[in-house]
């Protein structure tokens, strides 16, 4: 079975990281996929030296986020509010794609591994480039996080949503509208449209409706994630960032996929 072969080649524990620089190195470089959005997609682009994301509603600057920019001069705690909170230490708001309603949620052992990860990545020289919005910015994401227990590891519905949500941020792409994630009425439910250097891809509706998700097997849930591939053969395009998640323990992507068959069915299209 597929689930099998790929679990061969990768050991969850490893994967997973059992110390913090490790548990860091391994989310960044996998199911947080950070490089997804700070590196550019041209072949030869410097690694985390940040890029122009064109979207539909706006054009935004992800920004380097290597030793080397400016984030070397903010202190753990201040590197750590901007990714859990979007605030920079100047006072300002981060904007879109960075999905800070959901890292609202990660843990605090995940953020320190997180930073931790980040401080050791190789430096990059870039200029810096202030993104611009079209439409007011919120002057926060809602109250100060004091305090975010660690979820249990695990093949759960549970850890799944965990990593579905603030690590991976995959219900945030696929319950995109042009206003938003609407969490409420489109969960999952996919339907936003992506342009890059690819074209143009359309985030698929990943909940339980028999024509969604549901016609899929876990195994070929699995394979498409990990590898872009749907189970006939075609590619599927980014900005899903499969190399990333292709660097996830398999026991991992088993509990997103858990928590993913719990999504109340929404039609294709509706």
């Amino acid at each position: 079975m597929f689930l099998a072969a790929f679990a061969a080649t990768v050991c969850g524990s490893t994967a997973s990281g059992n110390s913090l620089l490790e548990r860091g190195e391994y989310l960044v470089e996998g199911p947080a996929g950070c490089g997804n959005c700070h590196t550019a997609p041209e072949p030869g682009s410097p690694a985390y030296g940040g890029w122009t994301i064109h979207e539909v509603a706006f054009t935004a600057e992800a920004p380097n986020i290597t030793p080397a920019s400016r984030i070397a001069d903010w202190s753990d705690a201040e590197l750590s509010r901007a990714i859990r909170e979007g605030i920079r230490p100047d006072g300002s708001v981060i904007g879109p794609p960075m999905p800070i309603g959901l890292y609202r949620g990660l843990s605090d052992t995940d953020l320190a591994a997180i930073v931790a990860y980040i401080r050791t990545l190789e430096p990059v020289e870039t200029e810096f480039r202030r993104s611009d919005y079209p439409f007011p910015l919120p002057p926060n994401y809602g109250p100060p996080v004091e305090h975010v227990p660690d979820i249990p590891r695990g093949e759960t519905v549970e850890y799944g949503a965990y990593l579905a949500g603030p690590v991976a941020h995959c219900i945030e792409c696929h319950s995109l509208t042009h206003e938003g994630p609407d969490f409420e009425t489109n969960l999952g439910g996919g339907g936003y449209e992506f342009e890059g250097p690819w074209g143009v891809s359309i985030a698929a509706n990943i909940t339980s409706h028999p024509e969604a998700l549901a016609q899929y097997s876990d195994d070929e849930v699995f394979q498409m994630v990990t590898t872009g591939v749907r189970p006939g053969g075609t590619q599927m395009n980014p900005p899903m960032g499969y190399a990333y998640y292709a660097r996830t323990a398999p026991e991992d992507i088993r509990a997103i996929i858990k928590y993913l068959r719990t999504l109340p069915p929404i039609a294709p299209g509706g």
